[in-house]
């Protein structure tokens, strides 16, 4: 099995179906079809069952998949060796952040990066999907959370702490809310991940028992919005909301756990010189506003 048929073998082993196959390697349906027929004939097994539900994998199937997993990671690993050693500004790269933080930060960054490389091209890929960079699918990712892979450079490039924020139009409306009444009375507008986690859920350390839960969002962006659009009070990093203009609540309170900024690339990566300079401006971008 060369590296081209195998690229085909995976995708269709991670996507199920030969057209979610299709969109990942960029070819059209028909021809991901063929290439696994003539491969399967190749090798004279067969490798997948057809389901109604898509492409399952046999047994001789799921023994070709630890081999070939092997086999990308080995053509991962020497293209990133080669792509280390490159030191031409010139080319791609692929960062993946949330879309909050895209924003905020990497769109003023990329616009630096393009008046002082103009040949280095930023591909962003902004979401709470996170994307890996062992498998290459970015080169960069700025997230919140550090990766616990050993081939993964990770910064701290900011650390916030969270408050409490309402909107001034809440405010006025609604006053603000007196510490140890659990929200008594009050709107708020709360991360869905975190409502999900099964944990008691709290806002800089007080209990919302008591408050209404009148938007649930899925990501820190819109949360943020949702407050600044007086829907609700709700906990974001302080630094964001000084920027979005928020009355900031409890001022002496923060929540005991910072939100910390972590700035990844693969080990073989930090070097290449077109990943250093969007590195270095996306550094840049965040000195300054927190720890």
């Amino acid at each position: 099995m060369n590296w081209d048929d195998a690229r085909v073998f995976l995708a269709v082993c991670r996507e199920s179906t030969l057209r979610g196959a299709a969109r990942v390697l960029g070819v059209d349906q028909a021809t991901v079809g063929r290439r696994i027929t003539a491969l399967e004939k190749s090798l004279s097994a067969t490798l997948f069952l057809r389901t109604s539900e898509g492409y399952a994998l046999t047994a001789v199937g799921e023994a070709a998949l630890k081999a070939v997993e092997k086999m990308e990671h080995s053509a991962l690993e020497l293209e990133r060796r080669i792509q280390g050693l490159d030191d031409r500004l010139t080319g791609t790269v692929r960062v993946t952040t949330t879309d909050t933080l895209a924003i905020d930060f990497l769109i003023p960054a990329i616009a630096r990066l393009h008046q002082r490389h103009p040949d280095v091209r930023v591909q962003l890929d902004a979401s709470t999907q996170i994307l890996s960079l062992a498998k290459r699918e970015a080169d960069i990712a700025v997230r919140n959370t550090r990766p616990d892979n050993p081939d993964l450079i990770a910064r701290r490039i900011a650390r916030w702490p969270l408050g409490l924020f309402a909107s001034h139009a809440y405010v006025e409306a609604h006053g603000i809310p007196e510490p140890g009444t659990a929200f008594d009375g009050h709107d708020l507008a709360v991360y869905q991940p975190y409502l999900q986690s099964g944990k008691d859920m709290v806002l800089v350390g007080e209990p919302i028992g008591r408050g209404r839960i009148v938007s649930s969002l899925s990501s820190s962006l819109l949360v943020r919005r949702s407050i600044a659009a007086g829907i609700g009070i709700g906990e974001v990093p302080i630094h964001m909301g000084e920027l979005d203009g928020l009355v900031r609540l409890w001022p002496q309170r923060t929540n005991p756990v910072p939100y910390d900024i972590w700035l990844v690339t693969h080990a073989d990566l930090r070097h290449t010189a077109r990943v250093r300079v969007v590195i270095d401006e996306i550094v840049a971008g965040f000195a300054g506003t927190g720890e």
